[in-house]
């Protein structure tokens, strides 16, 4: 399968699409889910194309992990969670849904199960959370 440049995630980096902003660098790009199952829920992707891990450069693996230990941390430290959930899917088989790599960040406290997939969140309280995290980068 090819890279389709008019995924959702390709016209957010183009900014033909709002989102909440977390954390950019020049490789990557941070922002919150707009369907949250966790407070704190957030999307690392490249900046460049592609489809998902089966493609990916090594180039593009290693920035995409260097954000995401970065945003956990902050994470993990402006929710008090106890832990976090990393998560990434590939191909449709492998649950995934946006074919541009992303990894899900979700900070995660002890007997707190994930919201159930698909339900919007409240933009005020998603900014609230992109805020948290980005003060806690620093």
């Amino acid at each position: 399968m090819s890279y389709d440049p008019d995924n959702i995630f390709a016209k957010i980096l183009r900014g033909e699409i709002p989102s909440f902003k977390v954390y950019e660098d020049d490789e990557t790009y941070c922002f919150m889910d707009i369907m949250p199952r966790s407070d704190g829920h957030c999307l690392v992707i490249p900046k460049t194309p592609c489809r998902n891990i089966l493609d990916a450069s090594e180039a593009q693996l290693a920035a995409c992990m260097a954000t995401v230990k970065k945003v956990a941390n902050a994470a993990k430290t402006a929710f008090g969670a106890d832990g976090i959930t990393l998560q990434q899917f590939s191909e449709t088989a492998g649950g995934q849904e946006v074919f541009h790599l992303h990894f899900h960040v979700h900070p995660r406290h002890e007997g707190v199960s994930l919201r159930a997939p698909g339900v919007m969140g409240d933009m005020e309280q998603i900014k609230a959370h992109a805020e948290a995290i980005s003060a806690a980068i620093g």
